[in-house]
C-alpha cells in the first residue's frame, strides 16, 4: 500500500487513477511516499524521508525545491501541456483586453449614473478614449515555443496575425507541432524590433528573469501590448511601468497581480487565472497522478524535470531500481555486484541526466535482504527499491 499526501485540491478525475487497494490518499499522512500538490509550497516544509516522489499538478515547479530534491534521488513530476489550451485561450482573451482596453471601458460604464437618455449621451461623450485597434494583420512575437507558446503561436495565425517564435531551446518534437506559417527568429532583438504584441511562455529562472527589461521594452514598436502569462518576475514591471507612462506601450496584461501594476490604468492584472478551469486541472491530475503511479509501481520516469526518462518493460517480477550520484560506472558496479550474489539479470536500463544516474534491472530471482541493505548503502546511491 502506497500513501499519498495531498497538499492542494487535486481532480478527484486525477485521484482516481490511483486504486484504492493500491494507494492511501489523505491531506496529512505522516509519512508518504508520494505528496501531490499544485501551489502549496513545498520551500517551507520539511519533506519527510519516507518521500520517494513528488508530483505537481501543472507545469512550473517553482514551489517545489528540486534541487534538495535531486540531491535525495526523489524524482518530481510535472504536467506540461497539460494546461496548455487553458492558457493560450487565455492569452487570447489577454490580446483582446489589450487591444480593445474592454476593462478600462467596462469600468467606465459601471460608473455612469442617470437615466438611459443620461447613459447614452455619457456613453457617446466618454467611448472615444477607448478605441482601440485589431489584432488581425499585426504582428504577434511569442518567447518561448513549448507547449503553451505553440498553442499561442499556431492560435494567432488562424486569427490572422503575423507571428514571430524565439526559443533556442526548441526541440526537433516541438518544431514539427508549430505551423510552417510560424516565422522563428535565432535572437531575441530579431523579435522585439517587430513585436506590436510580445507574449512570454518560459519558466521563470535565474536565465529568464527579466528576461524582457527595459531595452527590449524600449525595442518594441510605440504602441506595443505586452503579455504575461508564464512567471512573475519574467518581465521587469517597473519598465514596463515607465513605458507605459511614457506612451511607449499601449497596454500590460498579466496573470500576476502586484502592487506596481494592479492599480495602474494602463495595466489589467488577473488572479493568476492560466490554468484555472475544470478540463486544466483534471488533466494535470490525471497525468502527475499516472507518473506517480508508473515511478511507484514499476520505477518508470516519465516528465521529470530532474530525472532520466526511462521506461523498461517488466520481464520478471523482480525489479530494482537506484539512484545514484556523482560516482562514474555506478551502473556497472551495481550489475557486478547482482552477478556475483547469483542473480541474473534479464532486462536492465542505466541512464543519466548530469550527475545523477538512475538504473532499472529485472532479476531472475528476489535478491536478499542482506544484499539489499550492501547496495542502498553504497558509495553514491541515493535511493534503491525493490519492487
Amino acid at each position: 500500500m502506497f500513501d499519498i499526501l495531498t497538499l492542494n485540491a487535486i481532480s478527484p478525475r486525477g485521484l482516481a487513477r490511483l486504486p484504492k487497494d493500491r494507494f492511501r490518499i489523505s491531506s496529512d499522512a505522516a509519512a508518504p511516499d508520494a505528496i501531490m500538490v499544485r501551489s502549496f509550497n513545498l520551500h517551507e516544509r520539511e519533506i519527510p524521508p519516507s518521500v520517494r516522489a513528488i508530483g505537481r499538478a501543472g507545469a512550473g515547479v517553482n514551489n517545489i525545491p528540486v534541487e534538495k530534491m535531486t540531491a535525495r534521488g526523489i524524482p518530481v513530476f510535472n504536467a506540461p501541456g497539460a494546461n496548455a489550451n487553458a492558457v493560450k485561450e487565455l492569452v487570447l482573451a489577454g490580446l483582446i483586453l489589450g487591444c480593445r482596453h474592454l476593462c478600462q471601458a467596462w469600468a467606465f460604464a459601471r460608473g455612469l449614473e442617470g437615466d438611459d437618455a443620461a447613459l447614452n449621451k455619457a456613453v457617446e461623450a466618454g467611448k472615444k478614449q477607448f478605441v482601440g485597434s485589431e489584432i488581425s494583420g499585426r504582428t504577434l512575437g511569442v518567447v518561448g515555443l513549448g507547449a503553451i507558446g505553440r498553442n499561442v503561436a499556431n492560435a494567432g495565425l488562424a486569427l490572422g496575425m503575423h507571428v514571430i517564435g524565439f526559443d533556442p531551446g526548441l526541440t526537433v518534437e516541438g518544431a514539427a507541432q508549430l505551423s510552417p506559417g510560424v516565422r522563428r527568429v535565432d535572437a531575441l532583438e530579431d523579435l522585439t524590433k517587430e513585436a506590436e504584441f510580445l507574449t512570454v511562455h518560459v519558466p521563470l529562472s535565474a536565465s529568464t528573469r527579466h528576461l524582457i527589461g527595459a531595452d527590449q521594452i524600449a525595442a518594441l514598436p510605440k504602441g506595443a501590448v505586452v503579455l504575461n502569462f508564464a512567471r512573475e518576475g519574467i518581465i521587469d514591471e517597473a519598465a514596463v511601468v515607465a513605458a507605459l507612462d511614457a506612451g511607449h506601450l499601449t497596454s500590460y496584461v498579466s496573470d500576476f497581480p502586484v502592487n506596481l501594476t494592479r492599480h495602474h490604468p494602463k495595466c489589467v492584472t488577473l488572479p493568476h487565472l492560466g490554468a484555472s478551469t475544470e478540463e486544466a486541472e483534471e488533466n494535470c491530475a490525471v497525468m502527475v497522478a499516472d507518473q506517480i503511479r508508473d515511478y511507484l509501481e514499476d520505477g518508470h520516469v516519465h516528465n521529470s524535470v530532474n530525472f532520466p526518462e526511462v521506461r523498461l518493460a517488466r520481464t520478471t517480477p523482480h525489479r530494482i531500481v537506484c539512484a545514484t550520484s556523482g560516482v562514474q560506472g555506478a551502473g556497472g558496479r551495481l550489475s557486478d555486484a547482482l552477478k556475483n550474489a547469483g542473480l541474473g539479470i534479464d532486462a536492465m536500463v542505466n541512464v543519466s541526466r548530469g550527475p545523477l544516474t538512475y538504473f532499472v534491472a529485472d532479476l531472475d530471482a528476489a535478491p536478499a535482504e542482506a544484499l539489499v541493505r550492501e547496495l542502498a548503502g553504497g558509495e553514491g546511491v541515493l535511493t534503491f527499491r525493490t519492487l
